[in-house]
């Protein structure tokens, strides 16, 4: 059988895939029995191994299963990407992939986890004109972001709180189409039964409790671990005597917050008005 020779110093992902071919023939298996192993044909396995396709969380996760990694292959996956990430992030959603409770406040734009593929490609596509990223990056973004949401869809999937600032609601991105259907998503996920959307409107002026998106994750254990970000760095802060007043103040703004079925309502308004 012919073996396509890869450079491992090619790129981060051909690193991925030598180091994937390796360890299955280590463990003396063909690609048809770690596929099997891992729920994945022996076509994918190979489009991986080689560089041609970019493996997904999902498919790092099943590897470290399967293989007995310890997460080395989820590690190594999230060390590629780091280019089109803030730093920090990637060690921000590690912990929110396991996270029991996640709570999330965004200005300005729908937090990542609640936005339709449309409404990211817009934002990756501004991001491009600007030069700000490659097309490449932008594309693994928006993959990057589909793959987050699937914790959301997971068999035991994580109580989310979610209180945008009404400017996440009413500021225009992508058209009219773009902004309706992305509207429409928030009013389905409001409909969950494990989700709580609010929206903090204008009128509660100086009580808004958060000058900056802020994001809280309870873990399994019930320890809390807080996520806020700057225009060019994230931090993930673990730390209780600081992460608790966060805690706190989030849930001061949820009671000046609007309920619930009330910032649905809003949100139905605004999109009725989409010019």
């Amino acid at each position: 059988m012919n073996v396509k020779e890869l450079d491992p110093e090619s790129s981060p992902q051909a690193a991925f895939g030598a180091r994937l071919r390796r360890s299955r023939e280590e463990r003396g298996w063909t690609q048809d029995q770690l596929g099997e192993e891992m729920g994945y044909s022996s076509t994918h396995i190979s489009s991986v191994e080689t560089g041609r396709k970019m493996p997904t969380l999902r498919f790092t996760r099943r590897v470290d299963a399967a293989l007995g990694g310890d997460d080395a292959f989820e590690r190594e996956w999230r060390e590629i990407r780091h280019g089109v990430l803030l730093e920090g992030f990637p060690e921000y959603v590690a912990h929110e992939g396991r996270a029991v409770e996640i709570r999330l406040y965004e200005i300005g734009i729908i937090p990542g986890l609640l936005q339709t593929p449309a409404y990211a490609q817009v934002l990756a596509d501004s991001a491009v004109r600007r030069g700000a990223i490659t097309p490449e990056q932008a594309a693994e973004r928006v993959a990057f972001l589909a793959e987050r949401q699937e914790a959301l869809v997971r068999q035991r999937p994580p109580l989310v709180f979610v209180v945008m600032d009404e400017s996440c609601i009413r500021r225009p991105i992508g058209g009219r189409d773009v902004m309706g259907d992305q509207l429409e998503q928030l009013v389905e996920f409001a409909a969950r039964p494990a989700t709580v959307l609010q929206v903090a409107p204008f009128a509660i002026g100086e009580l808004r409790t958060f000058d900056l998106p802020v994001n809280l994750l309870t873990l399994p254990d019930r320890s809390v671990v807080g996520y806020a970000e700057a225009q060019t760095r994230g931090h993930l802060d673990r730390d209780t005597t600081s992460v608790l007043p966060m805690l706190t103040a989030y849930h001061q703004l949820q009671a000046e917050a609007l309920s619930q079925a009330a910032s649905v309502a809003m949100i139905n308004q605004v999109g009725k008005g989409i010019p």
